[in-house]
């Protein structure tokens, strides 16, 4: 970590005004799984108006110090991506984050952008759990996960991928951020 505390905070993703800016980050080669590296910009303002107008999926933009460092997505899981693919609880929440790519890379930087990120989300009290599947080459994240209180529990296979489906209690995370 820097010397001084970063400061993360979150709005609503602009699918228009931020379409430029996402569109640097999910082509970058270090955005492999997101799936999108060939996508134009007229792909990336799709897939997020789809976003903006599904009331069961949100894109967030996540700030450092006031400048845009990072993507959200909330989604529930009983309506999208996870559907028939395991048993839904009441108070899951699915999530996948990106951190923006950089050429000056910080330690520590990615796991406090995770913390924050489950933090935020725990924020809502009734958020009891998060979900998340990460492709299962994505050995980065899955030790993310894991340093932020995620069980794996199975791997699925999605069409678009073979997925780790790991799951995070919020007592869990309070404990792994206690640590």
């Amino acid at each position: 970590m820097t010397s001084t505390a970063t400061t993360f905070t979150f709005r609503p993703l602009d699918p228009l005004k931020d379409a430029e800016l996402l569109h640097g980050w999910v082509t970058h080669p270090k955005a492999a799984f997101w799936m999108m590296q060939d996508a134009r910009l007229e792909d990336v303002e799709r897939a997020y108006m789809e976003i903006a107008a599904d009331p069961y999926h949100h894109a967030l933009l996540g700030l450092s110090d006031g400048e845009p460092a990072f993507l959200v997505e909330r989604y529930d899981p009983a309506q999208r991506e996870l559907v028939g693919l395991y048993e839904p609880e009441p108070g899951d929440v699915g999530m996948h984050f990106l951190v923006a790519p950089t050429d000056t890379p910080v330690h520590g930087f990615t796991r406090a952008v995770i913390t924050a990120v489950m933090a935020h989300l725990f924020a809502d009290p009734e958020t009891r759990r998060v979900v998340v599947e990460p492709d299962v080459r994505n050995k980065a994240v899955h030790a993310l996960n894991e340093a932020v209180g995620f069980v794996p529990e199975r791997e699925i296979r999605k069409p678009e991928k073979r997925a780790l489906l790991s799951f995070c209690t919020r007592e869990r995370f309070e404990r792994a951020v206690a640590a």
